[in-house]
């Protein structure tokens, strides 16, 4: 039997439950209902039971979620127990916020490596990596397998750097800079990051409000 179907959407509400009841386990919660938690996400408990249950449902009947075994098996099924070896992409200002703030090992991913084809910047540390040469990545990553890159340089140089780390069993890429991967290679995950396009949904939601207000 193959495994089942899950849809995008459930996949990308499981981030959020894992984060809310992160939250509740830091306050001490044991426990929780369905409704309880439908009401701090602004979902129905319906929706949460029915995501809920395409990875085994968790719940008991009468006494609900048990809040810290939840986020456990939520933190499983994202992936977070498989540390995966991921190398960064630029050393500008974003990718350093990026490094210094994400908290990676949480999450199921491990900084091994940081890259800049800036001659000025090789040298510097990072979160306690140095910044390496970008003509040096072929070496690295020969010597210490990647399997996720983040991107974090401009569009027009995604391409060969992309294609490298294919080359080299890069499979999954967080992506930053606006250059469609999977148009060449279906055959990666990505998850791609368009801050200006988040900003101009705000823009959308704000003038609608104004307008309609």
């Amino acid at each position: 039997m193959g495994k089942p179907y899950v849809s995008s959407s459930v996949i990308k509400r499981l981030p959020r439950y894992y984060r809310h009841l992160g939250e509740l386990k830091a306050e001490g919660r044991v426990r929780i209902s369905s409704v309880e938690l439908a009401k701090r996400l602004g979902f129905t408990a319906s929706q949460i039971r029915q995501d809920l249950n395409c990875f085994g449902g968790f719940g008991q009947q009468g006494y609900g979620y048990n809040i810290e075994q939840l986020h456990y098996e939520i933190g499983n099924i994202l992936g977070f127990k498989l540390q995966k070896k991921t190398v960064l992409i630029g050393a500008g200002n974003l990718a350093r916020a990026i490094a210094l703030h994400m908290g990676f090992e949480a999450k199921g991913f491990q900084l091994i490596g940081i890259f800049d084809k800036k001659e000025s910047l090789v040298g510097e540390t990072v979160k306690g990596l140095p910044i390496r040469h970008i003509d040096t990545l072929d070496e690295f990553c020969r010597e210490h397998f990647p399997t996720t890159a983040i991107l974090c340089i401009p569009k027009d140089g995604v391409k060969s750097v992309a294609e490298q780390l294919i080359h080299l069993g890069v499979r999954g890429f967080w992506n930053f800079s606006h250059y469609d991967l999977l148009i060449d290679h279906p055959e990666v995950v990505v998850e791609n990051v368009h801050l200006g396009d988040s900003l101009m949904r705000l823009s959308y939601k704000i003038a609608d409000l104004e307008n309609n207000g």
